[in-house]
């Protein structure tokens, strides 16, 4: 069937709209495939759904292709079954509560572990009936404290999410194998430039879990890898411990005046002038800040933390909220401090005399993995204006664990020794766990085995963001012009594109599109009262693969066949355009 742009439900743009910060969401908007509703939730529109409808079809062959049978939940859920994996409270502030008429809580699934382990439960019961791999794609809602970036960052989105159910770890590994080969297999198809990186499980528990990241600048994560083939998101890097050290020559510990140093570089000049080391000069990452946060678990309480590390480097935000999850993080404030009045913002120290004690005053204190025995440290005093000289570890002071928060720098050694690290920001388009036995523990799902004994089952999860890929693959084509949709996602094989007031050109537009769609190709034709103008910049807004563009050239019998990608133009016979399109759309 062909679609006309005259009667085609969209409007495009010629302004970007006022909270784009990325190019996909400007040209998603501005092409009329999508729009804002709300922050983070957005209408499709006729073109947009059929972009969609393709991505979802590319996840759904390959998921069927691995055996995983495509079932269907409700998004509003009920609150018990959440609160028996006690996620209900895990989640958080990016759960969507609500409550019914009849008082009863309720959710809107932001993912679906709870539902699939209770219908297995419901419908199996011996070890006979497994492997099983079950799959949706369906909506999902998480209140999402900074939607952004359109379709990336939403409080809506569509997912695809599959749960693999075994007897045992070796069925576990075999469906997880699957699963990572068909992601592999969608992202290729949809032309993505991806990375599979180590990452942490979050609020969905389990051991093993990775993420498959699209590679872009305007990513919201960041991953490292190395040349010898490490890859992880930053969340999940290990760095290790760093070699003990022999401290028997380091002096003992001193307090100094260290009068306006109101930074790590201030500091470090000064006791390099007033206080200097006989072996070498002092550095930043001599001097050892301890950052105070207050952690606010699911029942309300709160609880300080403490964090040393060394002073040439920050805490990282997401991995300090990663480690501490499902507890937020929250900054340690004047009422916090008063609270504990041993501790003196901006000279805080470590040591039964100093402030921070290994379980010695209800302040929870761990180190970078750089804090090692034997390592020598300038540090807060504790006092207004002064720090402590030769602290040593493990000498003077201690730690109640390690703690690696620290952020991650381009060229530090890869854990696995495999070389330097290298930083890059990227999209996460999958992500697939190894849960284990996390949830069917908590509901209860056990299966016979041959024994005839009841064993419980080992799970696994997986999940692709479909509506997010759509944004993706239009942030990895587009260009300063607009959409520039590879073929199998494209809402549209070819636009053919009647210029000029000579009816001759519509006429064989026409002709033109009949004999193309005959031919199973999807044709969308702009047969507006609209100037060549307006029509050349919509076909290269709206982002078709290949246009023809009927005009002017017609009576010379040839028309003009276009390549969005490339920007390749040719002149083709009015005889052959449409066997040369056919060939074009068929491979």
């Amino acid at each position: 069937m062909i679609t006309r742009l005259s009667e085609l439900f969209v409007r495009t743009l010629r302004e970007d709209p006022a909270d784009a910060e990325v190019p996909s969401h400007r040209w998603l908007v501005r092409a009329g495939y999508v729009r804002r509703v709300a922050p983070g939730i957005y209408s499709w529109l006729p073109l947009g759904l059929r972009v969609l409808h393709k991505v979802e079809q590319i996840v759904r062959e390959e998921m069927d292709a691995i055996g995983a049978q495509e079932v269907r939940f409700p998004a509003l859920l009920p609150r018990e079954p959440y609160e028996a994996t006690n996620r209900w409270t895990e989640y958080g502030p990016n759960l969507l509560r609500l409550t019914d008429r009849k008082g009863a809580d309720m959710l809107l699934g932001p993912t679906h572990e709870e539902m699939f382990t209770l219908m297995v439960k419901d419908l199996y019961s011996s070890y006979k009936d497994l492997p099983l791999s079950l799959y949706q794609i369906q909506t999902k809602y998480r209140d999402e404290a900074r939607p952004r970036a359109g379709l990336l960052r939403g409080r809506e989105f569509v997912m695809k999410d599959s749960y693999s159910f075994d007897i045992d770890e070796a069925g576990l590994q075999a469906s997880y194998d699957r699963h990572r080969e068909a992601y592999q297999r969608i992202f290729d198809r949809l032309g993505l430039e991806y990375v599979i990186v180590s990452a942490t499980s979050g609020a969905m528990g389990g051991s093993a879990s990775e993420e498959f990241l699209a590679v872009a600048e305007i990513g919201e994560d960041t991953f490292v890898r190395s040349a010898g083939g490490y890859a992880a998101n930053v969340e999940a890097v290990k760095r290790p411990l760093a070699p003990q050290q022999d401290a028997t020559s380091v002096p003992a510990a001193h307090v100094e005046d260290t009068p306006d140093t109101p930074t790590i570089e201030t500091l470090v000049a000064l006791s390099n002038e007033r206080y200097p080391r006989a072996d070498r000069a002092w550095k930043a990452a001599d001097t050892l800040k301890n950052v105070l946060f207050m952690l606010k678990h699911a029942d309300g309480t709160r609880t300080p933390l403490a964090v040393g590390l060394p002073g040439d480097r920050e805490v990282d935000a997401k991995r300090l909220e990663a480690a501490v999850e499902p507890a937020e993080v929250e900054p340690f404030g004047d009422a916090d401090f008063d609270q504990y009045p041993q501790l003196v913002k901006g000279y805080i120290g470590p040591g039964a005399a100093l402030g921070l004690d290994a379980d010695g005053n209800g302040i929870r204190y761990l180190t970078d993995p750089d804090v090692v025995h034997g390592t020598r440290w300038i540090t807060g005093a504790n006092e207004a204006g002064r720090h402590v000289y030769d602290l040593v570890y493990g000498r003077d002071f201690a730690s109640d664990g390690v703690l690696d928060v620290a952020e991650i720098r381009e060229g530090d050694p890869a854990p696995d020794g495999s070389g330097p690290l290298a930083l890059a920001r990227g999209i996460e388009m999958g992500h697939i766990f190894q849960l284990g036995r996390k949830y069917a523990d908590a509901l209860g799902l056990k299966v016979l085995d041959p024994n005839g004994k009841l064993v419980t089952v080992t799970m696994g999860s997986y999940g692709v963001g479909v509506s997010r890929a759509v944004a993706a693959v239009a942030e990895s084509t587009c260009d300063d012009k607009g959409l520039a949709w590879p073929r199998n996602v494209a809402p549209f094989d070819v636009h053919i594109v009647a210029t000029g007031k000579d009816e001759a050109a519509l006429t064989f537009a026409n002709r033109l599109a009949h004999e193309l769609d005959e031919a199973g190709v999807s044709v969308l034709l702009d047969d507006r009262k609209a100037s060549p103008g307006v029509k050349f910049a919509d076909a290269e807004l709206l982002g078709m693969p290949t246009s023809v563009v009927v005009g002017r050239t017609l009576a010379d019998g040839v028309v003009e066949v276009r390549d969005r990608a490339s920007g390749a133009k040719e002149e083709l016979g009015v005889d052959v355009v449409a066997n040369h399109v056919v060939a074009l759309v068929k491979g």
